[in-house]
């Protein structure tokens, strides 16, 4: 009998030690939380963090708020960032380029993207359209092409950063059909296809979220998805694997959480399962789906597993293509 309660207290205590261990491990804000966004008001990533964090603050009970800081290249926002308080409290939406493309394209960065950015979760992956202005002369990825190579550099891209996505892109369909055109870096995705819109360039890559308002309104026009098959809430667009000069033609981008060096992985654990939880929402993945985004289930680990080898394949792209953009 006295083995038997022996036993019994001993399962109680050790069941209250899980039970403060779990509470311990549990983040439960106590003030504002405030995700840094380097990207402008009203564009593609901003508007799916605000649904994420208007899902957060609801489930937190504390306002979450977003503090747009676009510009150089996501540095700006960034260096603001870098050295906030890690207390969970603080929050920042980067995407690949500026931890997995800039350690490759600048010679020396202001920032180091392993020591003061701690991943959190993933957010979104988005596929790109090649968008054109309303009355372009460009019906298809094939006139893009043989027009840039009949008049090397006459054919103008644009992007919302050096080194993004757009940028990237407009560098792989160059590398994959020998042509060459002229890149347009803007400040930010309202501004770069505003631009594409009134034929400031010729096209730029795009997302639903970003270039889709534009589109939706008729002064954009979507005439390529880069991927190998066509996009499903725009059938009649052709994928660029039906193209007979850019099969191969394929881009995505994608966005992450993080926060910044020495939170707790237990902090970040905590968020990165509240977050899991809002995404999962019927009201997100509506908004989702009509942005063209995709959710990746990867937290903590899993997510910082992906961007190390996001970061190699990169390496090898940039290395390949000589491209320094500090020089």
């Amino acid at each position: 009998m006295k083995n038997i309660v022996s036993a019994v207290a001993l399962a109680a205590a050790t069941s209250l030690l899980v039970v403060s261990q779990h509470a311990a491990a549990q983040f439960q804000p106590t003030r504002p939380v405030r995700i840094t966004v380097p990207f402008s008001a009203g564009s593609g990533p901003d508007a799916a963090i605000r649904a994420v964090a208007l899902g957060l603050s609801q489930k937190w009970k504390q306002p979450v708020v977003i503090d747009n800081r676009p510009g150089g290249n996501g540095f700006i926002g960034i260096n603001l960032f870098k050295n906030l308080t890690p207390d969970g409290h603080e929050l920042f939406d980067a995407d690949g380029g500026h931890v997995a493309v800039h350690p490759h394209t600048f010679s020396k960065l202001p920032y180091d993207p392993v020591k003061d950015l701690e991943p959190v979760r993933f957010l979104l992956l988005s596929k790109y359209f090649v968008a054109v202005p309303a009355n372009s002369r460009f019906r298809t990825v094939d006139d893009i092409v043989r027009a840039a190579k009949e008049k090397p550099e006459g054919v103008t891209y644009g992007s919302f950063f050096i080194g993004s996505p757009p940028h990237l892109g407009g560098l792989q369909l160059e590398s994959l059909t020998g042509a060459k055109m002229l890149h347009v870096p803007y400040k930010d995705t309202v501004q770069l296809y505003t631009a594409v819109a009134n034929g400031e360039v010729d096209w730029a890559l795009g997302s639903l979220a970003s270039a889709g308002p534009l589109e939706k309104s008729g002064k954009l026009k979507f005439i390529t998805v880069a991927a190998a098959k066509r996009f499903a809430l725009y059938p009649a667009v052709p994928a660029s694997s039906e193209s007979s000069t850019a099969k191969s033609f394929s881009v995505t981008g994608w966005n992450g959480l993080f926060a910044p060096r020495g939170t707790p992985k237990r902090i970040r654990d905590q968020i990165a399962n509240d977050v899991s939880e809002v995404l999962a929402s019927p009201q997100i993945v509506e908004r989702y789906r009509n942005f063209g985004y995709e959710d990746v289930p990867l937290q903590t680990d899993g997510f910082a597993q992906f961007i190390v080898k996001e970061s190699a394949d990169w390496k090898k792209v940039v290395q390949a293509a000589g491209l320094k953009l500090d020089q």
